[in-house]
This record gives structure tokens, sequence and C-alpha cells, in this order.
């Protein structure tokens, strides 16, 4: 058991919330409105009529990362408090009002310890989405992040649903199914991730994209706790260091 808390305290568990690079599909560069038309007619819906070019923009660009941006990253990781036995989860949000600045934070924390990587789905989207904005922000890569070259066992990522599937690949499953599931509260309170470039762009509400991204962080901790039924019982107390931070200045 110290070996599974000892483990517990290296895995960085996170989510991104992402939008469209820009509000509207006329606003792209030339190159990549064309880009896009072209990308459009392969995700289009099943039925043969024709789609106006750029009318899947506002909805869809934002889960492309060559048509997308990173509008905030949410971290979290436990502590182990042995005398008390009790885990702490202590987590934060990273944003910038541009998302260069954003990424240079969140890789200088990863560069701060030899984390393993936790995300819902984060192999086949968050982890490789970080990867392609982060260069094209010419942001160099922190090492939990490159993966060339490393042989499977070398890579430090683990994916919930991954750990779900239990070997099956066709599977796929929401964390808000897991969620239910195991009986953990839902982090789509007043926010969902279709919601989140309306909410970036129109509303220019990313306070509340940063509290949708905490939750989501929070609960795919809590999922990952759920795998492991021996800590059923534990007592876990959850800290905000943003709200640690308003609280000293008070």
């Amino acid at each position: 058991m110290n070996d599974f808390f000892e483990q517990l305290g290296d895995i960085l568990f996170l989510d991104i919330e992402t939008a469209s690079l820009t509000p509207k599909f006329e606003e792209l560069n030339e190159r990549l409105q064309e880009e896009w038309v072209k990308k459009e007619r392969l995700i289009k819906s099943d039925d043969d009529g024709k789609i106006e070019p750029g009318s899947l923009y506002f909805d869809r660009a934002g889960i492309h990362a060559e048509f997308g941006q990173v509008v905030c990253v949410g971290v979290g990781y436990f502590q182990w408090k042995k005398k008390d036995k009790k885990l702490i989860f202590r987590s934060k949000v990273f944003s910038a009002a541009e998302e260069r600045e954003l990424l240079v934070d969140f890789s200088a924390l990863l560069e701060k310890k030899k984390w393993i990587l936790c995300a819902h789905n984060g192999k086949e989207f968050d982890f490789p989405y970080l990867c392609r904005r982060m260069l094209i922000q010419g942001v160099p890569l922190p090492e939990p992040l490159q993966i060339a070259g490393k042989k499977p066992w070398e890579v430090r990522h683990l994916d919930t649903m991954e750990l779900w599937k239990f070997g099956d690949y066709k599977h796929y499953t929401r964390l808000e199914l897991l969620t239910s599931v195991f009986g953990i509260p839902s982090s789509k309170d007043d926010l969902d991730g279709s919601q989140v470039n309306a909410t970036f762009h129109l509303e220019n509400d990313l306070e509340k994209i940063k509290k949708y991204c905490a939750r989501d962080v929070e609960v795919t901790a809590r999922v990952y706790l759920a795998m492991h039924p021996q800590l059923d019982e534990m007592e876990i107390e959850v800290i905000h260091l943003e709200e640690l931070k308003k609280e000293h200045k008070k």
C-alpha cells in the first residue's frame, strides 16, 4: 500500500479546455481557411447534402489542434497524510490572455518533477493536442511530453479511459459515464465540453471555463481512485491552489 501512495504522489492529473482559433471562420488566414474546408469535407455529417464552407468551424474547430487553441489547463495531484490517513488533492488551473503564456507556465511545472501524466482520453486528445500547440507556439516540449524514440514502457502517460477498457480496443467510455457508475458527482453542472467555444468567444467567460476544467481534473482523479477499491473509504480533502492564494492575500 505504501508503494501505491508513493506512486500516486507522482501522478499529475490534467484536463485541457480548447476553443477555435478565431470566433469566425472568415477571420482565419486564407491558407488555414482552405485547409479547414478540406478537413470539413471529412468530418461533415453522413448526409449527402452539401454544406456551406466554414459552417462546421465554430462547433468543431476547437478539437483540432491545427485550428484550435488551448484556453486553460487544469492540473492536480495527491498528497498522502499518513498520520491522518487522509488524501489531499491540490489543484490549479493555468490560463492566460495569450495561449503561449499558459503553455510556457504549464511546461515549467512539468519540468519540476518526473511526473506521470494522467487524463481521460489523454493519449488520443490532451497529450497530443498540448504537444502540437506547444510546437506551433514555439514552446519546447517538456520531458514528460517527449515520446519520440521512447519505448512504450518509457512513456509515463496514464489514461483512465484506457484503464477502463481492459484491453477492449473498440470500447469508448465518456468520463461522465464513469462518474455515474462510480457514484462520483458530475463536473457538468452548468457547462459541458460542447459549450466551451461559445462560452469563450461569445460570452468571454474564461472563469466559468476554468471552474469547469478544475472539476474535470478532480473527477478524473476520483475515477482513477475508484479503480482501486481498497481506497473507497479514504477521506479526500480538495484544495484549489488559487483559492489558497486569495486567502493569504486577505
